[in-house]
C-alpha cells in the first residue's frame, strides 16, 4: 500500500490509557495492537477503535515485541508510538503531509521531539530534556533492535525531522515509577550481563554520575520536587541493574 500509514502499538493492562493514545492516530490507514496478555479491558477498547489486535502468550522483551506488531504492518510507513504516549495535532499533520506527498520520500525516517510528563507535570530539565525518538519510518527499510528494553529503530540514512511532539505519560504515580524502575533495571541487568559487565563498584560509580549528570548539569533540580524524585530514581536503577547483572540471581520477569 503506497502512500499509506500504519501505526503500531504494543499493550499490556493499557485500559486507562489507550483509548487517548489510539485517537490520537486516528488518520492512520491501519493500526496494529500486539498485547502481551492483558487481564483489563485493553484489548477490547483496542478493537473497539478498530486496531487489528494480536495477542501474545509470552514476553519476550520490548523490541522482539514491537518487531511482532511491524510484522503485521502493510502500509508503506510505520509510525509506532507506547500506549503511554500521544500524536499532537501538529505532528499528526506533519506525519500526513509525509505520507500523503505522492513524492519520492526525502529520508527513510524521521526524529519527533517527544516532551514526558511525570506524575502529571511536564519534565523540563534533567535527563529528560532534549529528548528526540525515531518514530516514523519506512517499513522496508528500519526495524527495532531484538533488546529487551530501551529498543531502538535501525534504519538507513537519510533522516528527517517533524514539527509537533510526542506527549509521554510516563508515569501516574510515585508508586508507578518505583515499579517501573525496578522492572527496566532487571531487564537492563540481563543485557548487561551478556556483555560481562556489572559489579559493586560499577553499580556505585555510574549511579552517582546518573544522578549529577542528571540532577546537577542537566539542571534537574528546576523541575522541582519530581525532578529530585526523578533524579533518584534513575540513579537507583542505574545501581540495580550494575549489580544485579553481577550476581547469581535469575532476572527473568517478574
Amino acid at each position: 500500500m503506497n502512500d499509506s500509514l500504519s501505526v503500531a502499538v504494543i499493550t499490556k493492562n493499557e485500559a486507562h490509557r489507550i483509548e487517548r493514545c489510539l485517537q490520537s492516530v486516528a488518520f492512520a490507514d491501519q493500526v496494529v495492537v500486539v498485547d502481551s496478555g492483558s487481564t483489563d479491558e485493553t484489548v477490547a477498547v483496542a478493537r473497539r477503535l478498530g486496531a487489528e489486535v494480536l495477542v501474545t502468550p509470552d514476553w519476550p522483551g520490548f523490541g522482539v515485541q514491537k518487531n511482532r506488531a511491524l510484522a503485521i504492518c502493510r502500509c508503506r510507513w510505520v509510525l509506532s508510538v507506547d500506549a503511554d504516549e500521544e500524536v499532537s495535532e501538529e505532528l499528526g499533520r506533519a506525519i500526513v503531509e509525509i505520507v500523503q506527498s505522492g513524492q519520492p520520500p526525502a529520508a527513510n525516517g524521521y526524529w519527533i521531539r517527544r516532551v514526558s510528563r511525570f506524575c502529571g507535570q511536564t519534565i523540563r530539565f534533567g535527563l529528560w530534556r532534549n529528548d528526540q525518538v525515531l518514530r516514523l519510518f519506512r517499513r522496508d527499510t528500519g526495524r527495532f533492535t531484538d533488546d529487551l528494553v530501551h529498543e531502538r529503530v535501525i534504519c538507513p540514512e537519510p533522516m528527517g525531522r517533524l514539527n509537533g511532539t510526542l506527549y509521554h505519560d510516563s508515569v501516574d504515580s510515585i508508586e508507578d515509577a518505583r515499579e517501573k524502575t525496578f522492572r527496566y533495571a532487571r531487564a537492563g541487568a540481563i543485557q548487561l550481563r551478556a556483555r560481562g559487565r556489572g559489579g559493586r563498584w560499577s553499580a556505585w560509580i555510574h549511579a552517582i554520575w546518573s544522578f549529577v549528570r542528571g540532577y546537577f548539569l542537566r539542571l534537574g533540580f528546576l523541575d522541582g520536587r519530581n525532578g529530585l524524585i526523578l533524579a533518584c530514581l534513575t540513579a537507583q536503577g542505574t545501581y540495580w541493574r550494575y549489580r544485579w547483572a553481577a550476581t547469581d540471581n535469575d532476572l527473568g520477569e517478574k
